[in-house]
């Protein structure tokens, strides 16, 4: 099955080592430079995001990977050899429906439910590439479905996509300034996409581009990087729940459908931009200027034992979603299933613990036992059942409430 085939080379999961050694490179650089570049509960609800996004593709991708074959081997124009130049010319679309994809995820309301979860971190760090939307991939899949209809194998498509999604994880820092003008008028850098994720006025909706920056310049969207910016979204989300994370913007919108009569009125909810309203419930509502004087970014300060505690757990869940993700093709579905809630589950208290709920937090008792169990049920191998065992005396042991 080619999507089994296709999760054992997926460039994305092959290149999680050198994600968490770049993290370790800013990290050092924080270090050393007694720089503010990292916070511990905005960096674990990043990746707890891209751990979640990772954990539905394995599903979601599915659908659309046998979508993108089914157009190819059904109702395509050509079938397109691998060449130097047909490869080259691949590169070029899959970008470019990149930054149509891209573009559209800001300006359509429905499609930036997905697409927001990448721009809530009031941070910048490359800890912030691997913040994902679960659900962005149901809207912008299809934009690359006109390639399938050209007659570009669906292998060499998946391949192209993957690596134009690395190359953005490197532009997410601020510890690049600007690049050679060379690089700057072709390329997607750390500048131009710093822009991308500010939440200043005039950064708002700029700078859409995948790898090159040319469709920017060509379609209008481009802004130099001027001002710092001021990172996130402009109504803050205020939870580290990266489950809460990518569904607060579809609770918003449902209630906003809900009070918005007449259903040209909700279509317009939906399809055009964030922030849009009828006319007789004020009209659209532009993005505010920041106030620099006056903004805090959202944080929390947990009792040092808890942010310890959360830190560690985190650490066995990023153990446990690796191995998830790198023996996926191997595994059953109802291990599939029962890993995805385990991990889902975890990272999703992580949140609430950094949050400091203590009411709903208290479910972490129950999640440890539910984990230490399904692990030695599901490998009742006796190095899983012991390790299962200590983390959760451990933990129960180490966990408490105040």
């Amino acid at each position: 099955m080619l999507y089994l085939w296709f999760m054992n080379i997926d460039p994305i999961i092959l290149s999680i080592p050198i994600y968490f050694l770049l993290i370790v490179v800013e990290l050092l650089v924080q270090f050393f430079h007694n720089q503010k570049i990292y916070r511990l509960n905005d960096a674990v609800t990043n990746i707890s995001c891209g751990i979640t996004q990772q954990i539905t593709g394995a599903f979601f991708k599915v659908i659309t990977i046998a979508a993108y074959q089914f157009v190819y081997e059904n109702w395509s124009l050509f079938h397109i050899e691998n060449t130097w130049w047909s490869v080259t010319l691949l590169i070029l679309a899959v970008d470019l429906c990149y930054y149509w994809a891209h573009r559209m995820s800001h300006e359509v309301n429905l499609f930036w439910g997905g697409h927001v979860v990448h721009h809530q971190s009031e941070d910048y760090n490359f800890s912030v590439a691997l913040r994902q939307g679960s659900f962005q991939v149901v809207w912008t899949f299809w934009f690359y479905i006109p390639l399938a209809f050209l007659g570009f194998n669906t292998v060499t498509f998946l391949l192209v996509a993957a690596l134009n999604t690395v190359y953005q994880f490197w532009i997410h820092t601020e510890t690049i300034g600007k690049l050679p003008r060379p690089i700057e008028l072709i390329f997607n850098t750390p500048s131009h996409h710093r822009v991308h994720h500010g939440r200043n006025p005039k950064y708002i909706d700029k700078n859409h581009a995948g790898s090159l920056i040319i469709w920017d310049r060509m379609f209008g969207t481009f802004q130099e990087e001027e001002e710092r910016p001021t990172y996130g979204i402009t109504k803050p989300i205020n939870t580290w729940n990266p489950v809460w994370a990518n569904l607060q913007h579809y609770v918003d919108m449902t209630s906003q459908l809900k009070s918005t009569p007449g259903l040209m009125n909700k279509l317009g909810i939906l399809f055009n931009k964030p922030g849009w309203r009828p006319v007789a419930l004020g009209g659209y509502q532009p993005a505010p200027e920041v106030d620099k004087a006056n903004y805090r970014k959202y944080d929390t300060h947990p009792a040092l034992k808890i942010s310890i505690y959360v830190l560690v757990q985190f650490v066995i869940a990023l153990g446990v979603t690796s191995v998830f993700l790198f023996t996926l093709p191997d595994q059953e579905l109802i291990n599939k299933l029962v890993f995805s809630l385990v991990i889902v589950w975890s990272v999703a208290q992580f949140g609430l613990l950094l949050d400091n709920h203590p009411d709903w937090s208290r479910l972490e008792y129950l999640r440890i036992l539910f984990c230490g169990g399904i692990f030695s049920l599901l490998y009742p191998l006796p190095i899983v059942m012991i390790i299962s065992v200590l983390n959760t005396v451990t933990s129960l042991k180490t966990y408490f409430f105040k």
